[in-house]
């Protein structure tokens, strides 16, 4: 892991701070954590999230996927947030292929698992020279709340390639195209994407079908 560069002191000073601490938890269920972050004078983000990781040897087939994803930290607060992030390495600096996974605590980062099996995920393709500001504003909208039907969200996936950068967002419901279509918006507006950039959706049960999480794609938008 590498220090965050320069860029995270000037994000915290953008504001960004400020637009996250406006989204404290309103859950019931998460009211005994909210509590006692609160009294340790920290800001509860509404929901907890961990960090993954999977990095895959080059050349090695038949390796398992579900082995080589390491849980790497978790947290539920601001202030656990920004500290994570600014000792994550940035894209440019991961060695390819590289898979972060950014996930609602309790959720793997697996198609199987239980809030993602009837799910699928928005997928953006990016050069390596814009792909880590993209990773970051993402970031910053998950955490914040930002995204519209917040709960129907899983997690998102930053997959380091040769040629490219990948992000995804992965949602709990496939078949409800209207939610689909939603997330597609929200993300689109949250990270001011230039109509250049084209999103594809693909649920998990055809990558389950065909092996692959960005081929064969469904649905473009």
């Amino acid at each position: 892991m590498e220090v965050a560069d320069r860029r995270d002191e000037e994000i915290r000073d953008s504001g960004n701070m400020d637009i996250i601490k406006s989204h404290y938890v309103t859950d019931s269920v998460s009211e005994e954590r909210r509590s006692r972050e609160l009294k340790d004078g920290l800001h509860p983000l509404r929901y907890k999230f961990s960090i993954w990781y999977t990095r895959r040897t080059p050349g090695v087939r038949n390796q398992s996927y579900e082995d080589n994803i390491k849980k790497m930290v978790e947290f539920s607060t601001v202030e656990g947030f920004w500290a994570c992030y600014c000792h994550l390495a940035r894209s440019s600096l991961l060695p390819s292929p590289t898979d972060l996974h950014f996930f609602k605590d309790g959720i793997r980062p697996l198609w199987e698992d239980g809030a993602n099996c009837n799910g699928g995920k928005w997928i953006i393709r990016f050069s390596k020279v814009v792909s880590a500001r993209f990773w970051e504003d993402l970031l910053l909208a998950l955490v914040g709340d930002q995204l519209d039907d917040a709960d129907n969200i899983c997690g998102a996936v930053l997959s380091v390639r040769f040629n490219e950068d990948i992000i995804s967002v992965w949602n709990r419901n496939a078949s409800d195209h209207q939610a689909v279509m939603g997330l597609r918006d929200s993300i689109k507006r949250h990270l001011k994407l230039p109509h250049a950039y084209v999103m594809e959706y693909k649920p998990h049960d055809a990558s389950l079908r065909d092996n692959s999480s960005y081929r064969n794609t469904w649905l473009r938008g």
